[in-house]
């Protein structure tokens, strides 16, 4: 049997984590190694216990979600995955959370096994969380910014096909039979795809398309 994915889970709601906490561990592929209050406390837990993945809510006092991603990218050496939790879906800092490195994110309402099935996604990185939820986001808060971005990518012409559909949430699977492809042919083009756009995962590629205008949030 596999080892479980290991989860930090950080609010500052004694309840809230209280709660999430028995989510996480009523799964038996998944285990809480650790909590914290604040968003100041995510670097020394991640340095010291070394989760897989980060659920971490976007709002806090001190240090919040945003800037939270922000240090674990610049300042970890193989960070964990983030998962951001949110009361509101529709959320500026969701959006600044996912710039910055957050996966994905989960509402605080969601179902446990919706809870359960997002740190999962997360933990493998093939897979984009809610794309009609991220597609809102940036039609709301995106203004443009990736233009640059992915016009220095010089992204081939597949490449482009590709991300398109990446954007919509399509699978790899979905992808290759989209375009007439193999699998691994499409495991390959995302690959470059992130690596051209010096992006973690999925969701940060996709951020950069809606934001260059290459996918439209409307659409």
């Amino acid at each position: 049997m596999s080892e479980p994915t290991t989860v930090l889970i950080v609010d500052d709601e004694e309840l809230v984590r209280m709660g999430l906490c028995a989510v996480v561990d009523a799964q038996p592929d998944l285990r809480v190694v650790g909590q914290g209050a604040d968003g100041a406390e995510v670097l020394p837990l991640v340095a010291r216990l070394r989760p897989d993945v980060v659920l971490m809510d976007v709002r806090m006092p001190a240090i919040d979600g945003i800037q939270a991603c922000r240090h674990l990218l610049a300042r970890t050496d193989r960070p964990p995955r983030v998962l951001v939790i949110t009361t509101f879906e529709n959320d500026e800092y969701v959006y600044a959370a996912l710039r910055a490195g957050a996966s994905g994110f989960v509402l605080k309402r969601a179902r446990p096994a919706q809870l359960a099935d997002a740190i999962r996604v997360v933990a493998r990185g093939d897979s984009l969380l809610f794309p009609a939820a991220i597609r809102r986001l940036a039609g709301a808060y995106a203004g443009g910014r990736g233009a640059t971005r992915l016009a220095d990518a010089r992204l081939t012409g597949r490449e482009l096909d590709v991300l398109r559909r990446m954007a919509a949430g399509r699978s790899n699977a979905e992808i290759a039979a989209d375009l007439f492809l193999g699998v691994e042919t499409v495991k390959t083009h995302v690959g470059n795809v992130l690596a051209k756009l010096g992006a973690r995962d999925r969701t940060q590629a996709v951020i950069a398309a809606y934001e260059s205008g290459l996918v439209s949030p409307a659409g």
